[in-house]
């Protein structure tokens, strides 16, 4: 991923004192060190829990109206050559500054990088904190290290610029939410001028029941179910820690070679409301897995996540209790009285 651009801007905080802008002076010179951050900080980000959508629209022009994003206007201007990266990025970081004096006690870095990766460009921010480690100097000898902490990335967003510029999307803004710092989380959504626009988790879980209501309709063999069901975890998972949505059309040939548009029809037809493109939540899908066995004559096959609700397992009889059993299979059954 070729990097256009890096720079580093240090924030420093310290218990109560007012946090303080200690600003770069230019961009970061290309190094092999520089892209190997790069691949780690892609890797962290995507495993974060964020939330997805679009730059903020004016509405109105009232004074009490919203007013679209400020960080809109600084990147279309950078973009068209008529702002310098240090004055985009120093003007992102001192908004930043002012919202973790409310909110943050640690000092961290900045880091923002402009990367171009196959057709696409990408702006990608994250605040980084420190961690004590240790190193081995040229005498061999044990030394006390600062690293930076990829895993403590207490905010993060990532633009892809192409999307925005193309103006197809309202999906191209993803930044990190975290539960725990709500007003924080709020406060970096407003900074960027952030809308969401899509709710990845609820999103991930229409897609999983209708992949659920996909498998039922199939009546598909148990071999064939898991089979399914573990080539859209895999698909879906090696989106989600590539940074890409999951494309309903592509899923479809994924899940079935010979009719590669079987269950792309099937989401249709029935009218899930699904989007063409779905941001994968990972905790969505790792609660995802179909509990499968066959004995006696008898086989089952379920999603995990309906135990408890409808399936429920009584282990002091040793008994699966189904609560919503299957329109087919209640009629074949009726059909024998």
């Amino acid at each position: 991923m070729p990097i256009l651009n890096a720079i580093v801007h240090r924030i420093e905080k310290h218990g109560d004192t007012p946090a303080r802008l200690a600003p770069a002076q230019a961009p970061l010179p290309r190094s092999d060190t520089l892209d190997a951050l790069l691949e780690g900080l892609n890797k962290a980000y995507h495993g974060k829990s964020k939330a997805w959508g679009h730059f903020r629209d004016a509405e109105g022009d009232d004074e009490g109206s919203e007013q679209a994003s400020p960080l809109a206007g600084e990147l279309a201007d950078y973009l068209a050559d008529g702002r310098d990266f240090t004055v985009l990025t120093r003007g992102i970081a001192e908004r930043l500054t002012a919202l973790l004096d409310s909110h943050l006690s640690a000092s961290g870095d900045l880091i923002v990088l402009d990367t171009r990766f196959g057709d696409g460009r990408f702006l990608t921010l994250a605040l980084l904190h420190h961690r004590e480690g240790f190193a081995v100097d040229e005498a061999l000898g044990v030394v006390p290290a600062r690293q930076l902490n990829l895993a403590q990335m207490s905010l993060a967003a990532r633009i892809d610029l192409t999307q925005w510029l193309a103006g197809d999307s309202r999906q191209y803004l993803s930044w990190t939410r975290d539960r725990g710092g709500k007003a924080l989380s709020e406060g970096f959504a407003a900074l960027l001028g952030a809308e969401e626009g899509v709710d990845a988790s609820g999103e991930t879980r229409t897609l999983l029941r209708a992949f659920s209501d996909y498998v039922e309709h199939e009546d598909l063999p148990e071999d064939a179910s898991r089979e399914k069901t573990d080539a859209l975890i895999d698909y879906a998972s090696d989106q989600a820690s590539r940074g890409q949505a999951i494309t309903l059309e592509e899923l479809s040939e994924v899940l079935d070679v010979q009719q590669p548009r079987a269950f792309y029809d099937h989401i249709r037809n029935a009218d899930y409301g699904l989007s063409p493109e779905i941001p994968p939540d990972r905790k969505t899908l790792n609660q995802f897995r179909r509990f499968t066995g066959r004995s006696g004559g008898v086989s089952i096959s379920f999603d995990s996540h309906l135990l408890g609700s409808s399936v429920e397992y009584d282990e002091a009889t040793d008994r699966l209790i189904i609560k919503q059993v299957p329109k087919q299979l209640k009629d074949q059954i009726k059909g024998k009285n």
